[in-house]
């Protein structure tokens, strides 16, 4: 990693979608939350398939572990559960919290998370973001979406209860110089 400003304060990291403290005026805020509800959608849809692929390999060992076995090994199936929350957890606190404060389905449709005091994402706000997200939709489906059409950064409920916003990641991006 290089350092775009040298050794002094402030120091800007290159290919880091962070864009750093939380400063936007009206117009980059259209740019900035253009969009994000249906990408945040289909980003949800593409981190399942992420987080299901490593458990259903899991599933299939155990499987064939407990043909070879005669039946003993089918007794590890219990740990698939346990296996998925901690995979489930290690994943979105290592993503959110991560350099690109996004999960991957979230870095293909390019969007990632921001905090709205100006701090950076870190791995516990990730796992509690993740937490917030899962307990929220157990028991209010449908009302959890709904809050995201009703405000104008298009925050979700776990959003703003963890001080937390989705992003463009283009529109945070300085301009390309060409020359």
């Amino acid at each position: 990693m290089s350092d775009t400003q040298g050794s002094g304060g402030g120091a800007a990291w290159r290919n880091n979608p962070y864009s750093g403290p939380y400063t936007t005026d009206a117009q980059s805020d259209l740019a900035l939350y253009s969009g994000v509800l249906t990408r945040r959608f289909v980003a949800f849809l593409i981190d399942l398939f992420v987080l299901s692929v490593p458990i259903v390999l899991v599933s299939i060992f155990i499987l064939l572990f407990g043909v070879v076995t005669l039946g003993l090994g089918w007794a590890l199936f219990w740990l698939v559960s346990p296996f998925s929350i901690i995979w489930a957890l290690f994943y979105y606190g290592l993503s959110l919290g991560g350099p690109h404060a996004a999960t991957i389905g979230m870095r293909t449709l390019g969007i990632h998370m921001e905090m709205l005091n100006g701090g950076r994402p870190y791995f516990l706000l990730g796992v509690a973001h993740a937490v917030a997200y899962w307990v929220s939709v157990s028991f209010l489906t449908p009302l959890i979406v709904l809050v995201g059409f009703f405000n104008r950064r298009g925050q979700l409920l776990h959003d703003l209860v963890l001080g937390t916003v989705l992003v463009n990641t283009a529109a945070t991006m300085p301009p390309s110089r060409s020359f």
